[in-house]
């Protein structure tokens, strides 16, 4: 879908009205995502059908409009497939491995058609990358071991306050700033 729609996705980049625009949307669906979708009867990703899984994919591809956050259109997408917040969040978090694979391969494709480098410096980037990879996937662990926990006791109010504060903070920077270059 990415590939498909790129030079849609970069024009939307360059509005901070859309990436407002999709906070505040995002941070209202947040703040009533638990009372929307409460009655879960998946609590394990083993549960999760082919068919499920798919749906919930449809749903990550809302996160190539900007502003829109991929894990939070995930869990959505998993808790409107009755998964529990736990399993929305751990199926998050496994979905985003491949999604960030071939995010990170059409990235290099892209390097390496831009740059000619010999042999041995772009051997010195894949080793780089790979152990940024691997750093990263460990720390992405531990984080979604503490947001799963928090997310069990406190759902998704606070990030959907964070969210809806974020986009009018850009709102009104937006037309402020605007107002400023025309006057």
């Amino acid at each position: 879908m990415g590939i498909l729609l790129k030079k849609k996705i970069d024009i939307l980049l360059e509005s901070p009205l859309v990436v407002a625009i999709a906070f505040v949307v995002g941070g209202v669906i947040l703040l009533f995502v638990d009372q929307w979708f409460n009655k879960p009867t998946i609590d394990d990703e083993k549960e999760i059908k082919h068919m499920t899984a798919f749906k919930i994919g449809v749903f990550q591809c809302l996160a190539m409009i900007p502003g829109v956050s991929r894990s939070a259109a995930s869990i959505v997408g998993g808790m409107t497939q009755k998964l529990s917040r736990k399993a929305a969040a751990e199926f998050s978090f496994f979905l985003a491995v491949p999604t960030m694979f071939g995010a990170t391969v059409k990235d290099l494709w892209d390097f390496h058609k831009e740059n000619t480098l010999t042999a041995g410096a772009m051997h010195d980037d894949i080793k780089y990358l790979l152990i940024g990879s691997i750093i990263a996937f460990i720390v992405a662990l531990l984080a979604i071991k503490a947001f799963i926990t928090y997310l069990q006791k406190q759902g998704f109010k606070l990030f959907g306050y964070y969210r809806i504060v974020a986009g009018i903070v850009i709102i009104i920077l937006y037309f402020t700033g605007n107002a400023l270059h025309n006057a």
